[in-house]
């Protein structure tokens, strides 16, 4: 199989950037190991985005909600008809595992087959790589780095592990199902990052007792039925059924060694990339969205990330229509 540019993701960057690069008159494909817009499906099910409409739209296409700002659900949609509508080649399902060659001639290895191309792009995100907590009893089953819907936690202990804006949220929601939910965080008290129409919420369910809160507190243990956890009044132990483990992800920086993508040595681990072009240190090779913040992944997102699609169309297309020409 040969094109000209392999974009690696099928989130809304990666189809931002195989529009553009379409529309310049180029070929491209799509990989993604998951689904289209994989992290998305990942959200929690009715999660109200933080960005009104018009700044997650890409390629130009209206995304409509009846809403001020859409759910996932409308959100899902509509990148699925967008890949449509521009007839985007998407290879999905399909993990990339290896990328050998040059700017020119790279070959990138899937899973089912080898592509040929001149250039890569790689915009994967970071929501397939959890933080871990590094504790016993983290690989139980009842353990998850994820929250999709809190109706399977009635009735249950449950301890969310984190002070952000995903941890809040999934607080409120498994409280409302009838959870009895217990919040832990490194913090001295919830994030002011969380969004200001939920930390009310949140701040007021805590205050009330109806949410159990241990701040400046960390789990040191995961057990059966138990759960262990280190605070400022000393160590305690607390039942639990259900750990919602909301610390936060990072890039796949796996795949920036096997593809040869140098990363700095600052405490973010940012890959290294030319801000004017989004070039990395490998000629031909492009990364876009928010790996570009290495572990900083708040730097980046739908909203400013699409822009890089434009940047890097822009300069594929200078080099690889002259060489056609």
């Amino acid at each position: 199989m040969r094109t000209d540019v392999v974009i690696i993701g099928a989130g809304p960057v990666g189809l931002a950037c195989a529009i553009e690069i379409q529309r310049k008159g180029l070929t491209c494909v799509t990989i993604d190991k998951g689904a289209l817009v994989n992290s998305l499906t990942g959200y929690p099910t009715n999660m109200e985005f933080f960005s009104t409409p018009d700044l997650i739209e890409i390629g130009g296409h209206p995304l409509v909600s009846s809403r001020y700002k859409p759910i996932r659900e409308e959100a899902i949609d509509y990148y699925r008809r967008v890949a449509e509508r521009e007839e985007l080649t998407l290879l999905l399902y399909e993990r990339v595992v290896d990328l050998k060659g040059d700017e020119g001639a790279y070959h990138v290895e899937t899973s089912k087959r080898t592509i040929s191309c001149a250039a890569v792009v790689v915009a994967t995100g970071f929501f397939d790589q959890p933080n871990r907590l590094g504790v016993p009893g983290e690989d139980l089953p009842k353990v998850s780095h994820y929250f999709r819907e809190a109706f399977a936690y009635t009735g249950r202990d449950v301890c969310i592990i984190g002070g952000k804006n995903s941890a809040a949220i999934a607080a409120l929601q498994c409280h409302r199902r009838g959870a009895r939910v217990t919040l832990v965080y490194r913090g001295p008290d919830i994030s002011p990052k969380v969004k200001y129409w939920i930390q009310p919420d949140l701040v007021n369910r805590i205050a009330e007792g109806s949410i159990t809160a241990h701040f400046n507190a960390q789990v040191t243990a995961i057990r059966e039925d138990t759960l262990g956890i280190h605070t400022p009044d000393g160590d305690i132990d607390i039942p639990n059924d259900v750990v919602l483990a909301m610390t936060g992800y990072h890039p796949d920086y796996t795949l920036f060694e096997t593809f040869g993508i140098d990363v700095e040595s600052d405490e973010a681990e940012t890959p290294v990339f030319d801000p004017a072009t989004y070039e990395t240190n490998k000629k031909g090779l492009f990364i876009a969205g928010t790996v570009c913040g290495g572990r900083r992944t708040s730097r980046w997102f739908i909203e400013n990330g699409r822009h890089h699609a434009t940047l890097i169309a822009s300069n594929l297309a200078k080099r690889l229509l002259a060489r056609k020409d």
